[in-house]
């Protein structure tokens, strides 16, 4: 989902940071293998992702979302030394092909996979985080919040994706559309929970920043 002129977009992204070869290969192979491609961070939101993950130096990330790893290895480039991530996926035929993208990186051994419902999996991870990105099934957009708040450090940041929801926020859901409700409902949700505070940035499908006082 793009929201500025086909032009301009081209523009932004031709004068921001180069995608890693590595991530081009691994785009280049998900297109190939993989259902639904389209969910890949892509190289301007995987630019964005890095940056921010550089700029806080995580020591601890939470990914609720794998897919083949794309937006994985994006944070991991900015994990202080001896940092980890852990990243959750429901998808068990996909964790052989992150593995592999994840080991020809340099953070192989920095990346705990887990595989199953992240509703079951996160209070299971005796550990907090410094940065949580999300971006799993919307209907537990809400659901995951709740549970990750209190493992967020002071400062810490939770980065969540799709909150425009292909610009479906400012139009009437249809009845069954139970998505862009809880996309809806989350947005709320974030902008009046007062242990945090949120900017939403019109970065492709809406990327929403938030920080925990």
């Amino acid at each position: 989902m793009h929201f500025l002129p086909e032009k301009l977009d081209e523009y932004i992204v031709s004068h921001s940071e180069t995608e890693p070869k590595l991530l081009q290969q691994l785009t280049r192979e998900t297109y190939q293998k993989i259902l639904q491609p389209i969910m890949l961070s892509g190289p301007y939101q995987g630019r964005v992702l890095s940056m921010i993950s550089k700029l806080k130096s995580p020591k601890s990330i939470l990914e609720l979302g794998t897919f083949t790893g794309y937006s994985t290895l994006c944070l991991a480039e900015g994990l202080a030394k001896e940092g980890t991530i852990h990243t959750i996926d429901i998808n068990e035929e996909l964790e052989d092909f992150q593995r592999k993208y994840f080991n020809k990186s340099g953070y192989g051994k920095q990346i705990i996979q887990h595989v199953g419902n992240a509703l079951e999996i996160i209070p299971k991870i005796v550990q907090t985080f410094d940065l949580v990105f999300i971006d799993a099934d919307k209907p537990n957009y809400s659901n995951y919040f709740h549970l990750i708040i209190d493992k967020l450090n002071s400062g810490g940041i939770i980065l969540s994706d799709n909150v425009l929801w292909h610009g479906k926020v400012v139009e009437t859901p249809k009845s069954k559309d139970t998505s862009t409700k809880a996309v809806l409902d989350y947005n709320t949700l974030l902008k009046n929970d007062q242990r945090i505070e949120t900017v939403i940035l019109p970065i492709r499908d809406g990327l929403t920043i938030s920080r925990k006082i």
